[in-house]
């Protein structure tokens, strides 16, 4: 099940909830305004990342700015605390599964969240389509 971390005013969230919804693909919404991410969760996150906390986090974002910390500086358990208390600074959405993340919605790279058997059956109409 894909596990989808939002904000009420993202617009990226919403473009990916779109996109699932149109795919019937099921998932569980988490809004992280009224729901903040677990330890587990967080660490589950960071682990499936390729690039850890620059992944995740927006260093552009004012929350980022406002706070000045280095968060190649801090450990886990603080960096928990300080998203919990500015949860801004997530890029989001963040897809999640048992195998995949998807951060941030690039319709490309949401597709890899569409169960194969729905992906042949898109080339399937693709190749038809183009006369192959």
């Amino acid at each position: 099940m894909i596990i989808i971390y939002t904000a009420p005013s993202c617009t990226s969230c919403r473009k990916a909830k779109e996109w699932l919804d149109n795919f019937d693909i099921p998932y569980i919404e988490r809004n992280l305004a009224k729901e903040s991410l677990s330890m587990l969760e967080l660490q589950k996150i960071l682990m499936m990342t390729d690039d850890g906390t620059q992944e995740i986090i927006s260093q552009r974002s004012n929350a980022f700015r406002d706070l000045q910390i280095n968060i190649e500086e801090i450990s886990i358990s603080e960096l928990f605390h300080v998203l919990q208390d500015n949860i801004g600074l997530l890029r989001r959405p963040i897809m999640i599964d048992n195998k995949r993340i998807q951060i941030g919605y690039n319709e490309d790279e949401i597709r890899r969240f569409v169960p194969r058997k729905l992906r042949k059956l898109e080339m399937h109409y693709a190749r038809m389509k183009a006369g192959i």
